[in-house]
């Protein structure tokens, strides 16, 4: 019997499919999914094509959706720069959840899910471990104009919010803007066409300092256990998978998983490296009876470039998401072994 009806805001992005794919057996969810794109795999979600940056559209939509009671909101709109992305992602936010409140008086929660770029780690390095009330950085950070929206209009109100700030976020989705996932399995799939070893393609620094991951599946466990948690109400969370890690202690068993030989350190960039790489991927693609996906729908190598080529410890303090009674820890190895094999059952690679 269905309990909840919820909106999952993103939902072809790594958080929101992730979420969906969390959904699909828990009965006593109702589940509508929003997204410009349409979905590539089955899901019993309801999708509902809208463009949250129209007031009128995002209105429409939330008519058809009267008696939510969660929003989770994962929508990210990239820009060619940090102060040009504040104004349409802040706005994203704002027609949702008004928009869904004026229809949904049965409304109790929204999650936002928001990264650790929170503490600036696009910017170089930072305080860490770092906590959820470390200072901000020099903004602008799209993050913090939503934040501080949801804070002042939240209050009085019946329902609660929580923002979650993961960090490696990792699964499966396609036409993500930021997902490293497909980033390392497309490299490493090409590297092995190619009869080369899986080395490391970024730098040195990167390769042995700390890092850690976020599991999206993971995520996706804890916004619902947090949607109906009395802790975590009005509170913003760190969200990874409980261990801190170094590239260089796990890239033999993530060469493992392509049957490869781990390589050093070769640190190169990918968006120069992959440019030329369309006509081989569309020829293994054929060869192994793949979606036909183009590299530039699986890979945004600039983001890869960023992720490999950071050269300070990235580290989340998680006292606060235990204190408030989140237990659930992952090692980096299980959950990409978990992954690749989601890619290859999906046919996104061999």
């Amino acid at each position: 019997m269905t309990k909840f009806r919820c909106i999952v805001a993103g939902a072809l992005g790594v958080g929101g499919r992730a979420l969906l794919d969390e959904l699909e057996n828990r009965t006593e969810w109702e589940v509508f999914a929003l997204s410009r794109r349409k979905p590539d795999f089955n899901s019993r979600a309801r999708f509902i094509s809208v463009d949250l940056s129209d007031p009128a559209e995002t209105r429409r939509a939330a008519e058809e959706i009267s008696g939510t009671t969660h929003v989770f909101f994962a929508a990210y709109t990239p820009q060619p720069t940090l102060a040009e992305e504040v104004v349409p992602n802040l706005n994203m936010l704002k027609n949702l959840v008004t928009s869904i409140e004026s229809m949904s008086p049965q409304l109790r929660h929204v999650a936002i899910v928001q990264g650790s770029k929170w503490y600036g780690n696009h910017l170089g390095p930072y305080k860490t471990p770092a906590r959820e009330d470390d200072p901000r950085h020099m903004p602008p950070n799209f993050y913090y104009d939503q934040q501080d929206w949801i804070e002042a209009y939240q209050r009085g109100k019946p329902w609660n919010w929580s923002s979650w700030r993961p960090h490696g976020f990792c699964g499966t989705s396609v036409g993500s803007a930021m997902n490293q996932l497909t980033g390392l399995a497309v490299y490493a799939t090409i590297s092995r066409e190619l009869g080369l070893p899986l080395r490391f393609p970024g730098s040195p620094i990167a390769f042995k300092s700390v890092y850690q991951f976020t599991d999206a599946s993971l995520l996706a466990r804890a916004l619902l256990w947090g949607s109906e948690n009395p802790a975590c109400a009005n509170q913003a969370f760190n969200l990874t998978n409980g261990e801190f890690e170094r590239w260089e202690n796990i890239w033999p068993a993530i060469a493992q998983c392509f049957g490869m030989i781990p390589g050093p350190v070769q640190t190169i960039s990918l968006a120069r490296f992959m440019a030329d790489k369309e006509p081989l991927w569309a020829r293994i693609c054929e060869k192994h009876g793949l979606k036909p996906y183009r590299i530039q729908d699986l890979v945004k190598w600039d983001f890869v470039d960023w992720v490999y080529g950071a050269t300070f410890d990235q580290m989340s303090n998680l006292s606060k998401v235990r204190r408030a009674g989140w237990t659930e820890t992952l090692d980096a190895e299980t959950m990409f072994k978990r992954l690749f094999e989601k890619l290859r059952a999906e046919r996104i690679i061999p």
